[in-house]
């Protein structure tokens, strides 16, 4: 068990450190966009700028350019013919290839309103939906070129742009005044909802690559599990024929005359069979706790095997247990659970790689609950980064942060664990004089007990 111990405690640093930058092919998506969706966004807004055109025009018999305004919808669907034709298949499209058919789009869009009355035209405003698809799904850049695309369409339309249409042969002018605006609401409202679109869009990239991380995290735990499940299973299977050999070995031993040649053959395959059954010995003990006979423990058990890897690191880490309020005497029995473990084993880690002199892992339970407490002595929780703890890539301790690496992911992980196994996370300082952070993870029994748990504590 150190082995494996040791192992999840070397690679833990590491990996954190490398699972962002490694997964940042997970957040492709985020400045791609499938032509397909584009292609239904045009579509509909053909349809609907085809039925707005002709309900004006023989609906309320207003004046303007009919033909002029077909054309321009016209363009919008050959556009989708074309592209229906050239695609193979679905496809994701690079960002400059989305950007330059949503440019088209807030052409197509900003021609035909400007051949119906331009910035006295009540649908000025559509002109924000390519730049907000944009937001959502591409790059920074490419979202402020297409809004500054849209504002500068927008700008010259004063210049070009027909009246806006009206019944009979009156026309309808409406303020400057009122235009510019217009203008302003247009342009504030693409600002807004570009920054907040990309901003939304960039908060679930980062969510699904932290998500991501916290998988490939669990999926290795699960890997050394099962590592240590087959190396007990493999030393029982060993067992019986080393034991052979070395029996048959030893017989040899007896057998031959000390002078013989092959005396000392027989001699060093004892001792090699002798070493090799030391070993197999050593690790079905070490990771008996795999087992499925074994996969039930202590939770005293469960804390101290989260906190060994990180015992004489230059801190103290020091481990109790006890039952608190109505909770029984004896140390109850528990689910060996690698989430629970490694969650365990990273907030430790945190509180280690700040402490001072001293960390505090206490394993308490009631009737209802099972509860761990982290404490450090070190210099606790920055205040501003106490609403945000537990977000992906969020630092943790504040100026003493800048001297480590950041474990803001890893916290993230280690809080997504603990949640997926039914728990939840509190974090707060200790109240002063004393000085340093508080981690507590707290769990319903019912989520960890056996699911056949006959015997529900331990002597």
């Amino acid at each position: 068990m150190e082995d494996l111990n040791d192992s999840r405690a070397g690679m833990d640093e590491g990996l954190i450190s490398l699972l962002p930058e490694g997964l940042s092919n997970v957040g492709a998506a985020q400045g791609r966009t499938r032509l397909g969706t584009l292609m239904t966004l045009r579509w509909l807004a053909v349809a609907g700028q085809t039925f707005a055109v002709l309900f004006v025009y023989f609906g309320l018999e207003f004046e303007l350019p009919l033909a002029m305004c077909l054309a321009v919808i016209a363009a919008s669907a050959w556009l989708n013919v074309f592209l229906s034709f050239a695609a193979v298949g679905p496809q994701l499209l690079r960002g400059w290839e989305a950007a330059m058919q949503l440019a088209f789009d807030v052409l197509q869009l900003a021609l035909l309103i400007s051949l119906t009355g331009g910035l006295s035209n009540p649908f000025l405003l559509f002109l924000i939906a390519p730049v907000t698809v944009a937001a959502s799904s591409l790059r920074g850049r490419y979202t402020a070129m297409i809004s500054v695309f849209a504002i500068a369409l927008a700008g010259l339309m004063p210049f070009f742009a027909y009246d806006l249409p009206w019944q009979g042969d009156t026309a309808l002018t409406l303020p400057p005044l009122f235009e510019g605006g217009h203008f302003a609401a247009l342009c504030i409202g693409i600002i807004f909802f570009a920054l907040s679109a990309q901003r939304v869009n960039e908060d679930e990239a980062k969510m699904v690559r932290a998500l991501d991380a916290a998988a490939v995290v669990m999926s290795r735990e699960q890997r050394l599990s099962a590592l240590g499940a087959m190396s007990a299973m493999t030393a029982h299977e060993l067992g019986t024929p080393l034991a052979t050999i070395h029996l048959v070995s030893k017989e040899l031993q007896t057998m031959l005359p000390d002078d013989s040649p092959h005396f000392e053959d027989a001699t060093l395959l004892a001792e090699q069979a002798e070493r090799c059954r030391d070993i197999l010995q050593r690790l079905g003990r070490a990771r008996e706790a795999d087992d499925m006979v074994h996969a039930r423990m202590p939770m005293s058990a469960l804390v101290e095997e989260a906190a060994a890897p990180h015992k004489g690191l230059g801190v103290a880490v020091r481990v109790t247990y006890e039952a608190m309020e109505d909770g029984e005497a004896k140390v109850p029995i528990i689910r060996r659970s690698p989430e629970v473990l490694h969650a365990l084993g990273a907030f430790i880690e945190n509180a280690v790689s700040f402490a001072d002199s001293e960390v505090r892992v206490s394993a308490n339970w009631t009737q209802h609950q099972f509860i761990v407490t982290i404490r450090d002595d070190g210099p606790g929780f920055a205040s501003e980064v106490m609403p945000k703890l537990g977000e992906p890539y969020v630092s943790q301790r504040g100026e003493a942060h800048l001297g480590g690496g950041d474990m803001g992911l890893g916290f993230f992980i280690a809080k997504t664990l603990i949640e997926r196994t039914g728990g939840r996370i509190a974090t707060r300082n200790r109240a002063a004089p004393r000085h340093g952070a508080i981690v507590q993870a707290v769990w319903p029994r019912t989520e960890l007990q056996p699911l056949d748990n006959t015997e529900n504590n331990l002597s």
